[in-house]
């Protein structure tokens, strides 16, 4: 390579080297009219104002009283629901809770995610404000409660049923009895099985007029 490539090599070097610090101040400094350029002021990292965190895998048996206990002693919490059934009431195993201090839901999202509790782990996240649903805390402390399952089924069976729905009970009773008798038998086993009381219901008596 002679001597005036290498001069020409060095001249394009120098340019590259140039443009690209120029780009750089252009970057970091602001152009003034009639003025030099002068350098932007740093920008401030967004203030955290999210108090509102979401909880997931939440295990059977944590639930209102024990998530207030639990991550009450973080800070003060605001609001705790948990996602349930409509119709049982039991959990859906997630939720949301609301502290009344962004550093404190700050700190317990860091030390609670991927938290190990009864063999579960935890998932932690901050919720921003702008994505909080309207309706999330809607009846945040309804507690469900839950059906008398055994008074529904005395109601159903002491009610009072017409004569056709008591023939057709009766008949259903009578179906499993002869079942169960089948059984018995196929079983090699000799026993009579004693008649059911009320399975036969008297006809009912027809009333005669006298023809005037």
């Amino acid at each position: 390579m002679g001597a005036k490539a290498k001069k020409a090599m060095k001249k394009k070097l120098s340019k590259a080297t140039s443009s690209l610090s120029d780009k750089k101040e252009s970057a970091d400094f602001l152009p003034l009219e009639g003025g030099p350029g002068r350098k932007l002021p740093a920008q401030k990292p967004l203030e955290n104002t999210a108090t509102v965190l979401y909880i997931g895998r939440i295990p059977h048996g944590f639930f209102e009283k024990e998530m207030e206990g639990f991550f009450g002693q973080f800070g003060k919490v605001k609001r705790i629901r948990i996602a349930r059934n409509r119709k049982t009431g039991k959990s859906r195993h997630f939720g949301y809770i609301e502290f009344e201090s962004p550093e404190v839901a700050k700190i317990v999202a860091d030390s609670m995610h991927n938290y190990l509790l009864y063999e579960h782990l935890l998932k932690v996240h901050l919720i921003s404000p702008e994505h909080v649903h309207p309706k999330l805390w809607k009846g945040f402390n309804y507690r469900h409660k839950p059906l008398d399952w055994s008074e529904l089924e005395r109601k159903q069976h002491n009610k009072e049923r017409t004569l056709d729905e008591h023939k057709k009970l009766v008949e259903r009773i009578l179906k499993r009895d002869q079942a169960r008798k089948k059984r018995i038998r196929a079983a090699g086993i000799d026993y009579e099985c004693p008649e059911i009381v009320g399975s036969v219901q008297p006809a009912p008596k027809k009333i005669k007029f006298d023809e005037d």
